[in-house]
């Protein structure tokens, strides 16, 4: 007899899932009696809020749906923070959880792991949470996930069942994946009416968003036909090369980027949100644009949200630029376009903190293909406006959207298990590597050559700011601070202290030759001009 259990993991594995991030409880042992039987790897992070990060890290590099095998109650709660990064950042996630006997459900009779409604819990933070009831609806039910993360708006899915239903005889049931729909396209009148309006246009602006990021060719096809300069959120840096000479780099948040918005006559936004963290960093308010505005976002509700559009086009992103690429046949651009997105940058490049430019420029020197993830600290919020790729998912942070802490490690551990021929880095501050720095030992357990770096400040360096400047107590952001090389040693990390560029340098070439993570710590107060 085949259990339900047993059948779930070879459905995932015919939906391409080939990695599970999970710590087995007496509540999941049933998901792992037949794992051996299947070609997907697993991995044990030492917290599931680690699972959660390494499952969004993974997805946010590749573009691959990771599942989680989390535990009934503490597993959910442990997890839901992730949960949370990934749904503000339109992230897919397969969380895969248990939960009490069906005849034990909302009794409150004090049973191992019982939450009143452990499905009502983390609802707020998942495109849909279901509760199977039977085993055969697990085929219907993982299609339904499926779907989802195929043809709309994407994000984290839990699926929780019941231990009786876990261990229930499935054997019978057709583990052939469904046919998934396709991403909804455009409607014909809406490509009609924003060819004309963009062929027509003098100062186009293209801003793209994380909903872009799989129709890079189209974006840059789009903008060359318009020569339209074009800005991206952080979800979309590397969607257009950097060195492409009609992009704008930077954040909607910056002056200059803000500027432009307000002066183009049409402005075409593909997959963005104009959320707050995006386009307003500073606090200034909402982005003017005065021109005609044309929203293209999966979404059909994300199109109503934030600012008024004058066209909304409900559609995948590629779908709806391949669309008006077809439908805009010869190019009107004449070289204005290039002159306009020159400018920006000039401006944006004057705003720069010099230290922290040569910062990046040494990590991207020594490793050009270089995959960062991001955590709250001090040169995250500079790479935030400033950092440029020429790849698309080669950055990316938790800063922004729901902005968590502790998410760098895992997630960076999640993109190395992605992308084990690219190197990968970490990029964390001394308080929010606190939060995880537990997964070092999952990473040392698999045998990845991933870099974690750690940016001491002593404390909470950015609130301590906010706090002088308010003239608020600075309570609470004096943190003490760990010894981080030899908390790296003791998990079996290569860990070293490096004084300046050049070692940095040094270290990071080097790091990607060791079957083994390598802990960096660089200490802000070394670095005098940042």
């Amino acid at each position: 007899m085949a259990t339900c259990g047993e059948v779930l993991v070879k459905i995932l594995q015919n939906y391409g899932i080939d990695t599970i991030f999970g710590i087995p409880g007496v509540h999941t042992v049933e998901f792992y009696r037949g794992l051996e039987e299947v070609s997907i790897s697993h991995v044990t992070p030492r917290h599931e809020q680690g699972a959660g990060f390494m499952a969004d890290g993974y997805a946010r590099s590749s573009g691959k749906v990771a599942a989680c095998f989390i535990i009934t109650g503490p597993g959910m709660t442990n997890i839901a923070t992730a949960m949370g990064q990934a749904l503000a950042d339109s992230i897919p996630m397969l969380v895969i959880s248990s939960v009490n006997h069906t005849h034990q459900l909302g009794l409150g009779e004090g049973r191992l792991h019982e939450m009143p409604a452990q499905r009502n819990l983390v609802s707020g933070v998942t495109r849909f949470s279901h509760t199977l009831l039977r085993a055969d609806e697990l085929p219907m039910v993982l299609a339904r996930a499926f779907a989802i993360f195929n043809s709309e708006r994407s994000g984290p899915v839990h699926i929780e069942i019941p231990i009786d239903v876990i261990q229930s005889p499935a054997d019978h049931l057709d583990i052939t994946p469904f046919v998934l729909p396709s991403p909804p396209g455009p409607s014909t009148q809406a490509i009609i009416t924003a060819t004309d309006w963009l062929k027509n246009a003098k100062q186009p602006l293209i801003a793209i968003g994380g909903g872009s990021v799989r129709a890079a060719s189209e974006v840059r096809a789009l903008a060359e036909k318009l020569g339209a300069p074009v800005i991206n959120t952080v979800n979309a840096k590397g969607v257009l090369p950097y060195s492409h000479p009609l992009a704008v780099g930077g954040s909607g948040s910056c002056p200059a980027v803000r500027k432009a918005l307000n002066s183009a006559d049409v402005v075409l936004a593909v997959g963005t949100e104009f959320g707050e963290t995006d386009y307003d960093y500073f606090y200034q308010g909402g982005v003017e644009i005065k021109g005609r505005l044309i929203r293209i976002d999966i979404d059909s509700s994300q199109l109503t949200r934030n600012i008024r559009s004058d066209l909304a086009i409900c559609s995948d992103a590629t779908q709806a630029l391949q669309a008006l690429n077809q439908s805009i046949l010869g190019a009107s651009a004449d070289g204005s376009g290039e002159a306009r997105a020159l400018e920006i940058r000039k401006e944006l490049k004057a705003s720069r903190q010099t230290g922290y430019a040569k910062f990046f420029d040494a990590i991207q020197s020594a490793l050009p293909e270089v995959i960062i993830a991001g955590d709250s600290t001090q040169p995250v919020y500079y790479a935030w406006l400033h950092y440029e790729t020429e790849k698309p998912r080669r950055y990316f942070h938790s800063a922004s959207g729901f902005g968590t802490l502790g998410y760098a490690i895992p997630a960076a551990i999640g993109a190395k298990l992605a992308m084990p021929d690219s190197p990968v880095m970490g990029l964390i501050g001394d308080g929010a590597a606190q939060f995880t720095i537990g997964e070092m030992a999952a990473a040392v357990e698999a045998k990845l050559p991933v870099i974690f770096l750690i940016w001491n400040n002593y404390g909470y360096g950015e609130i301590k700011r906010f706090m002088a400047e308010g003239d608020i107590p600075q309570i609470g952001v004096d943190i003490y601070t760990p010894d981080f090389i030899a908390l790296g040693k003791a998990f079996g990390c290569h860990a070293v202290v490096v004084n300046n560029l050049n070692q940095l340098q040094q270290e990071l070439v080097t790091a990607s030759e060791r079957q083994l993570p390598t802990v960096i710590e660089v200490k802000q107060g070394d670095f005098v001009d940042i």
